[in-house]
């Protein structure tokens, strides 16, 4: 793999149309015959930076750029799905390195295997609630060995321990909870109805 990196003079748009800050990265890999992991990258936030709310289309640029394989997005919420042969901590690093080139500062990642994302939505401990009143928190890192360790402001919602994420049962909707879960500031959550679809994706291009 050959990692290439141009820096411009300008805050011009670069020969790729898509980066407004000077750091271009160019990812260059040479696959072979190695085996390809169907992956689902999902954003911590998709306002980044001074640039405004991230277009899918760019987000899928970045990711063919860093030399991932069948590259699909999924809403507008930061939901991508790809193959690749590395493992995830690169791809999380390749990915990362895009949206730094991109916006200028760090923005958040997290990766996921497509078994990965097929098993947490077979371990959803609410299952017969509504999809949009579950929430999957996927984190970066350890989970609390107590769910509501730490956590405020909770009413009548719910918390379960997944593997590597946090379950939350929203029965009066998520528009007035005040509801605080430190594992938030490093994970992003996704309702149930969107963890079934990108199951679904990513099963399609594992």
């Amino acid at each position: 793999m050959a990692l290439c990196e141009a820096v411009r003079g300008s805050r011009n748009r670069s020969s790729f149309g898509i980066y407004p800050h000077r750091r271009i990265v160019v990812t260059i890999e040479d696959k072979g015959s190695a085996k390809l992991t169907g992956y689902v990258a999902l954003l911590r936030a998709v306002n980044v930076g001074g640039t405004g709310k991230l277009p899918m289309t760019t987000l899928a640029q970045m990711c063919k750029t860093a030399g991932f394989e069948k590259v699909k997005t999924y809403i507008a919420s930061g939901n991508v799905v790809f193959q690749s042969d590395r493992p995830e901590d690169q791809v999380r690093s390749a990915l990362e390195d895009q949206l730094h080139a991109y916006a200028g500062k760090s923005v958040g990642v997290i990766v996921r295997t497509a078994s990965e994302i097929a098993d947490a939505l077979a371990r959803n401990p609410f299952a017969d609630a509504p999809g949009n009143r579950v929430m999957a928190l996927f984190v970066n890192g350890a989970l609390p060995a107590d769910p509501l360790d730490g956590v405020t402001g909770i009413n009548n919602e719910v918390v379960r321990l997944g593997e590597r994420e946090l379950f939350v049962f929203y029965p009066d909707g998520m528009a007035n909870t005040r509801l605080r879960i430190p594992s938030g500031k490093h994970g992003t959550a996704r309702n149930m109805n969107t963890v079934a679809k990108l199951a679904e994706m990513t099963g399609a291009v594992a």
